[in-house]
């Protein structure tokens, strides 16, 4: 089973993530966190070019391979990742053994207010480009199977956690 997190930058999908990865991991050890950022680094792919729309594509291609083998491996696996490859998660909706999307929805307004990496400020004084929400589109996804708005104030994370599992039929 895979729990796919999408949101923009600083919408709490690492931290949800992290949360998750302990909950379900004290009933199923056989479950991995497989967080977008570290995927990234792991592959060594954090040069400028990744951060365009076509490198963001190839880590997501990459991210949702090694979800599929893990898959088959029988690994449970929780994926936080600013997903903007729509048939990279309804080609996993379609093969994994189980698949659960959650969206974290927030608005520009809050993301910009929190931007814990100073992500939003820079590219709104164009001292970086590239960045998701702002001149990269972020597409919402349509066949989540939840969406948690987490707007000011943030969700609790530890809720969270347990009401995704809930959710996705996932109990100890």
């Amino acid at each position: 089973m895979v729990i796919w997190i999408i949101g923009l930058s600083g919408a709490g999908k690492s931290t949800i993530g992290q949360a998750l990865h302990r909950h379900w991991k004290s009933f199923a050890a056989n479950t991995v966190l497989a967080d977008g950022d570290e995927i990234r680094a792991l592959f060594r792919h954090t040069d400028e070019v990744a951060y365009t729309v076509a490198g963001r594509t190839e880590n997501s291609r990459r991210i949702a391979a090694l979800c599929q083998w893990l898959d088959q491996e029988g690994i449970n696996v929780i994926c936080p990742v600013l997903s903007i490859v729509a048939q990279h998660r309804e080609q996993l909706r379609r093969t994994l053994s189980g698949y659960f999307e959650v969206f974290l929805d927030c608005d520009l307004e809050n993301l910009a207010a929190r931007d814990a990496k100073g992500l939003y400020q820079a590219a709104r004084e164009g001292r970086i480009r590239n960045v998701v929400g702002v001149d990269i589109p972020f597409p919402r996804p349509e066949n989540a199977d939840m969406v948690i708005c987490n707007n000011h104030p943030f969700v609790d994370a530890e809720q969270t956690a347990r009401d995704i599992l809930a959710a996705a039929g996932i109990h100890p």
